[in-house]
């Protein structure tokens, strides 16, 4: 079984910055590409960045320059630095991990508030 653990949420002005966190835990093998997603109040879950596992970044258009992702191998950890926050980057915003053995696995995520 394997525990992802997302931290970092909060309530933010416009312009302001948050760094988010994702901590993997359990029964891992190793961890391929991982990812952040986010679902905006009444909308579906959204892609916003992804990292594999040699160090590769890819962005969604809306957030590259402010948003970005990175991650250390031997803490099995993840994280987000979101700076220049705007009121639409209001989400909750998931970790995401295709974790070996166990396969794609998901966070509960994290309540960002980007106030205008």
């Amino acid at each position: 079984q394997v525990q992802l653990v997302e931290s970092g949420g909060g309530l933010v002005q416009a312009g302001g910055s948050l760094r988010l966190s994702c901590a993997v835990s359990g029964s891992i093998f190793s961890i391929k590409a991982m990812g952040w997603y986010r679902q905006p109040p009444g909308k579906q879950r959204e892609w916003v960045a992804g990292i594999s596992s040699g160090g590769m970044t890819n962005y969604l258009e809306s957030v590259r320059g402010r948003f970005t992702i990175s991650r250390t191998s031997a803490k099995n950890m993840m994280y987000l630095q979101m700076n220049s926050l705007k009121p639409e980057d209001t989400a909750v915003y998931y970790c995401n991990a295709a974790v070996e053995p166990v396969g794609n696995s998901w966070g509960r995520g994290t309540q960002v508030t980007v106030s205008a």
